[in-house]
């Protein structure tokens, strides 16, 4: 049941600190979040009350710090409670919160703080940024003096540095009384570092109308209620789970369970049994092929089902969806269901009714899967510079190969080359100490130019590339790389990939793939685990082969004739992907340059 009646609305609460107290109200004794105690080794859940009171303890240790309405406060930490607590303690103090990803690298980190002219960093473990924080002198150094005070929940026994301090020693054993700055709609709430693809990362500027009234709009889209459970895994300090995994659901009035790892994320969602799941494409790719790879091992009579399965439940959908009409084959989805489909799911934790994919694309291929299995799927699309979303799909007018319909107080509209503009209250107020970069994508009118290239049908927006991503062939044919990488990716085979061709005669890619998926591969075709046999004339052809059937459906000039394989997959230590998983494009180009030259020797 929508129970519109328990939302909290900007007309209610001007900012998000009023947002927090105002649900407090509502849900005094009710469950808010639930995390998993590690001493205890069980599940452990908080009230609203219970958070409050930690929020006036944090206020209290904050206000001691002599900071004033505007000052930044940064945060790198897993999701908890604690980021919660923290964030709230510092709106009501009118701060600015600056969240960074706790595998962010040495040298962003720093930029980062001093860009941002960041006084009091909260972190959890001090041992995420030894070479900044370990010695007082090299910290001076770094441009960073005004930096006062690092909070941690870890030992800092093994740091020389006055301004590091244990969370349990810095928070005062009494509260004072809350005393919350007076903070107008259209004030800076946070600041968010874009994880940059190529140089410096830029500081996106939010508003607290900005997020608040972006949560509204996704919270009134659809049937949420103050039932729903949350499971959050993706980083707070990213846009995306923030505004749909956090705000949201405190507009509800729903709880939200913080999963342990990615890595754990498997038995979480047995453990939590969440109804809603805020998710990015990597978590269904990864899944769909450890179901492939499953798959592979077991009688064909199991395949077949399987495939039965997806086929039958996608036109079940499609009639639900109202795209198709009856067929006597829907007769065979109960012993479907109970064979393949809910067995599948159940592994999600059984009660999952949404799953909002957003963050990147969604694989054609593997939205068709999980739909056609009973999962609900709606993909939709945004940058943290909108706060983030821009559109979603309805659940009744549900194309997962779009990202779906605009949000009800944005407006989008194609300029002359087909790029996507945005306009309405979310829109950033620009980026931080940048005017110039704020001009390049603001325009006169306050048109937000997102870089996409998009078409609207059906009052559906579908992206078909990046401006600045599309290749352009030697022979004037251009191509968007995010499908085909997209494409190539659905194979359990492969890892990560990139296309190559800019100015090229034809395309290829670097492609990375998993150790255990080598091994597999290897022992399958009897060649030895060694790198060496990656130069192995046949086993090339073979990959060609893998490659190029996941490209049957685009044309011939966006096939695949050259490859280069890599066994390690890349890592954000590497400089190589962002902490949001992308690809750095240039600097991929860059560590592979030989070997891209020697992919075109000949041609």
């Amino acid at each position: 049941m929508h129970k519109k009646q328990d939302y909290i609305t900007p007309a209610t609460a001007s900012n998000l600190s009023d947002l927090f107290y105002e649900r407090v109200k509502r849900s005094l004794n009710d469950v808010a979040y639930r995390y998993y105690d590690e001493p205890g080794e069980v599940w452990k859940d908080l009230t609203w009350n219970d958070i409050a009171k930690r929020v006036e303890l944090w206020h209290t240790a904050l206000r001691h710090e002599g900071l004033v309405k505007g000052d930044r406060v940064a945060i790198m930490m897993k999701n908890c409670p604690d980021w919660v607590i923290f964030d709230q303690a510092a709106y009501s103090l009118g701060l600015v919160v600056v969240p960074i990803y706790t595998n962010d690298r040495t040298e962003n980190i720093r930029f980062i703080l001093e860009d941002a002219n960041v006084k009091v960093f909260f972190i959890e473990d001090p041992s995420s940024c030894t070479a900044l924080l370990k010695d007082e002198a090299v910290f001076e150094k770094q441009g960073l003096n005004d930096l006062a005070r690092i909070v941690t929940h870890k030992s800092i026994d093994e740091f020389n540095n006055s301004r590091l301090v244990r969370t349990e020693q810095w928070l005062p054993s009494y509260t004072e009384t809350i005393e919350r700055i007076n903070v107008e709609p259209d004030d800076l709430a946070t600041i968010v570092y874009t994880s940059g693809t190529t140089g410096r990362p830029k500081g996106v500027m939010l508003s607290h109308n900005n997020i608040f009234s972006n949560a509204h709009a996704a919270a009134i889209f659809e049937h949420f209620d103050s039932s729903d459970i949350f499971l959050s895994f993706l980083p707070l300090s990213h846009m995306f789970e923030r505004t749909a995994g956090y705000y949201m659901p405190m507009i509800i009035g729903a709880k939200v369970a913080f999963a342990r790892s990615i890595e754990k994320l498997g038995e979480d969602l047995i453990s939590i049994s969440p109804t809603i799941l805020v998710t990015v494409p990597r978590i269904f790719e990864r899944v769909y092929n450890k179901i492939h790879d499953q798959l592979s091992k077991k009688p064909a009579i199991a395949r077949a089902l399987f495939k039965a399965a997806v086929n039958v439940g996608w036109h079940r959908f499609q009639v639900q969806q109202k795209r198709e009409n009856w067929h006597p084959k829907l007769l065979f989805w109960p012993i479907l269901n109970k064979l393949v489909a809910g067995k599948i799911l159940a592994k999600l934790g059984g009660n999952l009714q949404l799953a909002v994919s957003g963050g990147a694309a969604l694989s054609p291929e593997i939205a068709k899967t999980f739909i056609g299995l009973g999962l609900t799927i709606s993909q939709g699309y945004g940058l943290t510079e909108t706060s983030p979303v821009v559109s979603t799909n309805k659940l009744n007018d549900n194309d997962p190969f779009s990202v779906g319909h605009t949000m009800g107080n944005v407006e989008v509209k194609l300029d002359k080359s087909d790029e996507l503009l945005v306009k309405g209250p979310t829109v950033m107020l620009g980026y931080w100490n940048n005017e110039s970069a704020t001009k390049e994508v603001i325009d006169e009118q306050g048109w937000f130019h997102t870089g996409d290239i998009a078409k609207i049908q059906n009052n559906h927006i579908y992206i078909t590339g990046r401006i600045k991503e599309i290749i352009v062939l030697s022979n004037g044919e251009k191509v968007p790389p995010s499908d085909i990488e997209l494409a190539i990716g659905a194979d359990p085979l492969f890892e990560q990939v990139i296309v190559i061709g800019e100015a090229k005669p034809f395309l290829t890619a670097i492609i990375t793939i998993e150790e255990n998926n080598w091994q597999q591969f290897a022992t399958t075709h009897s060649v030895s685990t060694d790198i060496s046999s990656l130069d192995n004339e046949k086993i090339k052809e073979i990959f060609l082969e893998r490659i190029n059937k996941q490209l049957a459906a685009f044309p011939g000039f966006a096939k695949i004739i050259r490859a280069h394989i890599v066994v390690k997959p890349w890592e954000i230590k590497d400089d190589l992907i962002t902490p949001t998983l992308k690809l750095k494009r240039t600097k991929v180009h860059k560590k592979y340059e030989k070997e891209i030259i020697e992919l075109y020797r000949g041609h």
